[in-house]
């Protein structure tokens, strides 16, 4: 779709290109700066297995946040294969979206540190609750995306319709809640308890990524 093709009076319609190549980088670049904590522990003659199993907290915060950040990029992909085109405001949307991707690092190093050895039952509900905190956030630009799109109806591709993008608003809607459910948990009952529900909500996420209530077969004529 070019911008020759937008009515008089409506925002410029480009294609997507740059914005599948800009945010590819993205996600490829902090999955990478995620790998970036795991260093060789400091650790004396005959001391390097138990070093390393002392950052135990880092490999599981590293393991869980990859799985993270991943399934946002296998969303992000079959959020970008609903549409034909974009405009200034879809871009700012996405990246708002990409904002929230660029943080996973920071708490995931504070995870990681909470739960190591020297770390307090408070630090882990701080962390915990943190993370949780951040993952609820990251919600907001994907329930501004579909919203965007249902008001833009002429940016969608062949075959999706706005009842399907409507419908696709629950996903981040039960995202923002349960996390932040995920993150009370942590907080007043357990940090372990917290962290499995955000591990939970990741795995929905995750088996959700081509959407839901009919989403594979609406999907499919798009490809």
């Amino acid at each position: 779709m070019s911008e020759s093709q937008t009515k008089p009076g409506t925002s410029p319609v480009s294609d997507i290109g740059r914005m599948t190549g800009f945010s590819d980088g993205v996600f490829a670049i902090v999955i990478t700066l995620l790998v970036i904590e795991l260093q060789v522990p400091d650790h004396a003659p005959g001391e390097l297995l138990h070093a390393l199993l002392e950052q135990a907290a880092a490999y599981l915060a590293f393991l869980l946040s990859f799985g993270y950040v991943g399934v946002l990029w296998l969303n992000h992909h079959t959020l970008l294969r609903l549409i034909r085109g974009t405009t200034l405001g879809l871009n700012w949307i996405n990246l708002w979206l990409l904002l929230g991707v660029v943080i996973i690092p920071f708490p995931t190093s504070v995870l990681a540190e909470a739960f190591a050895h020297a770390g307090t039952d408070r630090d882990r509900r701080v962390a915990v609750l943190l993370y949780a905190l951040v993952a609820a956030a990251m919600s907001a630009p994907w329930l501004a995306f579909f919203a965007y799109l249902r008001r833009h109806p002429m940016l969608l591709g062949e075959g999706i319709g706005r009842a399907f993008v409507s419908s696709q608003r629950i996903r981040p809607v039960v995202g923002m809640a349960l996390y932040l459910i995920g993150g009370a948990l942590g907080w007043f009952v357990s940090p372990v308890i917290g962290l499995v529900g955000i591990g939970v909500m990741i795995f929905f996420h995750a088996v959700t990524s081509e959407g839901v209530r009919r989403g594979r077969s609406r999907l499919r004529t798009t490809t």
